[in-house]
């Protein structure tokens, strides 16, 4: 009985105890402040600098440059000019109905394209998303080319056109690689003519997603010598916009036909005298040109990094401003940010 008693003390002793001493947690929620949430984010500019003839610059040292945040000169916290640093590239290829007839050519483009970007080497990686009246994502992440190659070779074109879908896509829904945005960048080239008639998601959404996520977009255009489509200027605000550019492959094929638009035919003219070998020659060397420009710019930017110099980041969009003191030169860079999350 009285052992009974000592270990019925003995327990409410003890609750007595934990009830009256704060468990740890408790103790720093009581007895320390909250931490001051700061957010310093490092903004990552790549940039291109081309001569008035086109070609590269690539000579330029750190003290070439000077980067602009919302006007205010900033120092730069990194700087790297080495060629084929890694990167991530999406590959965004157009199967609506609009790129039937020339499928076959475009389809060997971005094989070619793919081959080029990705040698198979672990530092280089890619994914596929084709585009008709959904967006797809055919193969995710890899290092591998040989999986997207064996799908192109096997998708076949047909439908409207879901492009800014397929850019929403490339930003939320596949596997990333560790490291990313920094080292790999993140690329991403559209094989198409920048319209859209399929999309959930509008241009400004895809457009603000694909800043935030430090996406540089590229586009090999699928419009040729004489056509207007209206979303040109979609695809060109895309790559303007986020630091790339776009090539325009088809854009000469026919310029020096005497009477192309004027005479009918059978193709509605969308093709003059397909199958004969020059139209064949013309289109693969442009189209060829166009995929060693875009894979020549990726390969050969510089890339720096700086941290905003004003505290104050209230701003929603800031913008950027990269300047090189030589003459005749152009100067590519994503036009600005957004320095916080959503």
């Amino acid at each position: 009985m009285l052992a009974r008693s000592v270990s019925i003390v003995f327990l409410a002793l003890s609750l007595s105890a934990q009830q009256s001493e704060p468990r740890p947690a408790e103790v720093q929620q009581a007895d320390q402040p909250k931490p001051i949430q700061v957010s310093v984010q490092e903004v990552i500019v790549p940039v291109t600098v081309t001569d008035d003839q086109g070609r590269f610059v690539s000579n330029l040292e750190e003290k070439d440059f000077k980067i602009f945040d919302e006007g205010k000169l900033q120092s730069i916290k990194y700087f790297n000019r080495e060629r084929n640093q890694p990167v991530v590239v999406g590959f965004l290829i157009d199967i609506s109905n609009a790129n039937r007839l020339h499928w076959k050519t475009f389809r060997e483009a971005a094989i070619d394209l793919v081959n080029t970007l990705l040698p198979g080497e672990k530092k280089y990686s890619g994914y596929l998303i084709s585009y008709g009246n959904e967006a797809e994502l055919q193969v995710n992440t890899s290092h591998d080319p040989e999986k997207m190659m064996d799908k192109l070779r096997k998708i076949k074109p047909g439908g409207g056109a879901a492009l800014y879908d397929a850019v929403y896509m490339a930003c939320t829904s596949r596997e990333l690689v560790k490291g990313e945005p920094i080292e790999p960048r993140r690329i991403i080239v559209i094989i198409g003519d920048g319209h859209d008639s399929a999309s959930k998601k509008g241009l400004d959404e895809v457009l603000e997603l694909a800043q935030r996520n430090l996406v540089t977009i590229y586009g090999v255009s699928t419009v040729a010598f004489g056509f207007n489509v209206q979303g040109e200027k979609n695809l060109t605000r895309l790559a303007e916009e986020t630091g790339g550019r776009v090539e325009y492959p088809l854009n000469k094929l026919y310029k020096d036909v005497s009477g192309y638009l004027s005479t009918p035919s059978d193709e509605g003219n969308y093709a003059y005298k397909v199958g004969t070998g020059g139209y064949a020659s013309e289109i693969a060397s442009g189209l060829f040109r166009a995929i060693a420009n875009v894979a020549g710019e990726i390969t050969t930017q510089y890339v720096m990094r700086y941290v905003p110099s004003e505290t104050d980041m209230g701003k929603v969009y800031r913008t950027i401003h990269v300047e090189v003191p030589l003459p005749n030169v152009k100067i590519r860079h994503r036009k600005g940010y957004y320095p916080f999350q959503p």
